[in-house]
């Protein structure tokens, strides 16, 4: 490189003197912007330490009103429901419908034995007995779900057991009654015996072979839309086939009774040994032989005790659970260290054990081969019992006298597929499957393709093997399989298939009156709640006709809705089936009551942040809103919710990330419904004075059966 020359090096010099002063400008800039970004932060940091100290200097205040309000809206609530209960006892009382109390044991007991010793098997009497004794049923499976005290629960169980076997052997009773004539009502183009009975409670199909067609291959009852195929050696045997469809399910009751005592623990000695418990008779089987059904009360009395120490033990193991869980729950960054009351404890919340949303139940860990998980999949539709039984001896007309031979031992079962000493494949030649039609019962939906479990009588149990080349016709609602022998049938669906939802909203319609609208994973419905009353609405056309467009309670619709098929609500099991958003369950439950307090003169619904927000916060969209109107859009704001206090955010809905910044000019608040306050009017503010303790009562409840700040 040559040499600069004199007009060069003056042209670098005044470069590097100009780099110089910009580089040195640019740094004044940098200088002074990090200057204003630290007394900005300075002034964020003061201003928000100003707004903790005033959010300190007022939470007493705060917690204690919103204390007032939640103990004034339980006292009022149970004031309630202890009235209706006792009107509700009197006017059972004062009906004197022949039915007993299904509380009292002695009633139950007296009732089933004089149901027993009446000889009567006439079907219209029979099944008008049978309505009012399914009535007591549900009773007492009310009872055994409500129930607290395992030596009360044990005598509901028993109650229940009894009066279900005698129901399934009334059934019995008038199925020999109808075969006994079957020669008296031939068909004329079969040469066959087919009747169909029905009432509001079941449907019974029944086929007598009397002509033992060797050609005859199967019957469809059109009117049942139920049907049956059979192998040769049956259509040519002396038999009869039964399918009675049941729209209860009492098997499923009794599986879940047995679940119970299998998991729970046994008691064990003060040596630490296990104690052997006593023998204990088998529960729930109908006696399909005919003659009366046995009082098993003496023998499951012995068992009493066992049964006893053996609940006991169960509950005592979730007791341990609980504590475990609420020492790993999740603790609010804001709590830890502290010394200041949160939200939670401040209203008396002790942990998970006592909240309606964090307590756990130990669950058997040993997976069961082949069986059912009544959590995972729910039964639907009813019991189809499919059965078949030598046909009686017909009665014969001689000189204008019938006669009739009786057998001691009633109906018999035919036994099929019969017991060989052939090897296996010998076995599946000479006893080939039997095939089974059923069109879907028209009062539940099967959001997805059903699923078909047989019932095993020894195990107690559903189970899902055995049943074989399985065809749905979506179109049509109808399902056709075969099964290795004839058997008690359910369709189930998975019980979750409808979680987590993609949204929610909850917004007001009037004084004591909103809309809880959920839009599922397969379905979208709504509940309209009037005081303590809901209504169910859904576009779903075929299956729920006898539900929508009615009021009832909040307890009734759910049940209502979940033997329907469609679910939305969830339990203590449900995160072990679903993905949740992970949420402290103190911190959603106190959420629920004051999002129920303030439903008439807010609008709440889901918000994508609340994913991103963390375990111990919760992110919803608010905004104040009355009247019957949807909630117009721009309408909403974002509130982050936490175990020590709430606030108003920055970000919107549209935001491209997550950002816990609180809203220029807001204000920080230890309970959500005074951080609401801040931006209502004053006819907002005053709107949740004027609600119901039921409404309010209502949506709390509903909004704690659902839970939609963790399943969505």
């Amino acid at each position: 490189m040559g040499k600069l020359t004199k007009a060069q090096k003056v042209t670098q010099q005044q470069e590097d003197e100009e780099r110089r002063l910009q580089e040195e400008g640019e740094a004044k800039l940098q200088a002074e912007k990090e200057e204003q970004e630290r007394l900005e932060g300075e002034r964020k940091k003061k201003e928000l330490e100003k707004l903790e100290l005033k959010d300190q200097e007022r939470r007493e205040g705060e917690l204690n009103e919103l204390r007032h309000l939640l103990e004034e809206n339980h006292t009022a609530v149970t004031t309630w429901k202890t009235d209706a209960e006792e009107k509700a006892k009197w006017d059972r009382y004062l009906h004197c419908d022949g039915s007993p109390d299904p509380a009292v044991q002695k009633d139950v007991n007296t009732y089933i034995s004089l149901w027993r010793e009446d000889p009567g098997v006439n079907m219209t009497l029979v099944l008008k007995q049978c309505t009012l004794a399914l009535k007591l049923a549900e009773e007492l499976e009310g009872l055994i779900r409500d129930n607290t005290d395992p030596k009360e629960g044990l005598k509901y169980q028993e109650g229940f057991i009894l009066l279900q076997e005698l129901i399934h052997h009334k059934h019995l009773l008038t199925t020999d009654e109808i075969l006994q004539t079957a020669g008296a009502n031939i068909d004329t183009e079969t040469g066959n015996m087919q009747t169909v009975v029905k009432d509001d409670n079941i449907t019974l199909c029944l086929w007598a072979n009397l002509k033992k067609n060797s050609r005859f291959k199967g019957l469809h009852f059109e009117e049942a839309g139920l049907g049956f195929d059979l192998p040769k050696q049956l259509a040519v045997s002396n038999i009869a086939v039964r399918i009675l469809h049941t729209r209860y399910d009492h098997l499923s009751t009794l599986a879940r009774m047995a679940d119970l005592r299998i998991n729970t623990p046994l008691p064990r000695s003060l040596a630490g040994g296990e104690e052997v418990p006593a023998e204990i008779p088998e529960q729930g089987e109908t006696k399909r032989e005919g003659g009366a059904v046995e009082d098993i009360e003496a023998q499951q009395q012995q068992t009493v005790n066992e049964e006893v120490q053996s609940i006991q033990g169960h509950e005592g193991r979730k007791s341990a659970a609980s504590v475990q869980s609420r020492k790993s729950s999740p603790q609010p960054p804001e709590g830890r260290g502290s010394r200041i009351e949160t939200q939670m404890e401040a209203l008396g919340a002790e942990g998970e054990s006592t909240s309606p949303l964090g307590q756990r139940a130990v669950m058997d860990s040993s997976e069961r081969v082949q069986t059912v998980d009544l959590l995972q999949y729910t039964p639907l539709g009813g019991v189809f019992y499919y059965n078949v039984f030598h046909l009686p001896p017909q009665a014969h007309q001689v000189n204008g006298w019938e006669i009739r031979q009786l057998l001691d031992k009633g109906l018999q079962v035919f036994p099929y597929p019969e017991e060989k000493s052939h090897s296996e494949e010998t076995e599946a030649v000479t006893c080939p499957p039997v095939g089974v039609f059923v069109t879907l019962p028209d009062f539940v939906v099967f959001l997805e393709t059903p699923q078909v479990a047989r019932w095993d009588s020894a195990g107690k149990q559903w189970r899902m093997d055995g049943i074989t080349d399985v065809s749905y016709e979506e179109a049509e609602a109808k399902i056709s399989f075969k099964m290795d022998s004839f058997q008690a049938l359910v369709l189930m669906q998975e019980t979750y298939a409808n979680l987590p939802f993609l949204s929610w909203e909850l917004r007001p319609l009037g004084q004591d009156s909103a809309l809880f609208t959920v839009n599922g994973a397969l379905i979208d419905l709504s509940i309209t709640i009037q005081g303590d009353q809901c209504m169910l609405q859904s576009d779903q056309e075929s299956g729920l006709s006898h539900l929508k467009g009615k009021w009832m309670s909040g307890p009734a619709l759910q049940r209502a809705m979940l033997n329907a098929g469609i679910n939305i609500f969830v339990n203590e099991y449900t995160d072990k089936y679903v993905s949740t958003c992970g949420k402290d369950p103190l911190t959603e439950h106190a959420a629920y009551e004051q999002m129920a307090l303030f439903t008439a003169a807010c609008a709440f619904s889901w918000s994508k942040w609340n994913a991103k927000c963390g375990a111990e916060h919760l992110v919803m969209q608010v905004c104040e809103h009355w009247g019957p109107d949807s909630v117009p859009k721009g309408s909403w704001s974002l509130y982050l919710l936490g175990a020590q206090r709430s606030q108003k955010l920055e970000i919107t809905e549209q935001s491209e990330a997550f950002s816990p910044d609180l809203y220029p000019g807001g204000e920080f608040h230890s309970t959500f419904i005074h951080m609401l306050q801040d931006d209502m009017s004053t006819e907002g503010v005053a709107r949740p004075r004027g609600s119901s303790c039921l409404f309010v009562d209502t949506v709390q409840s509903l909004l704690c059966a659902t839970r939609p700040l963790m399943y969505s």
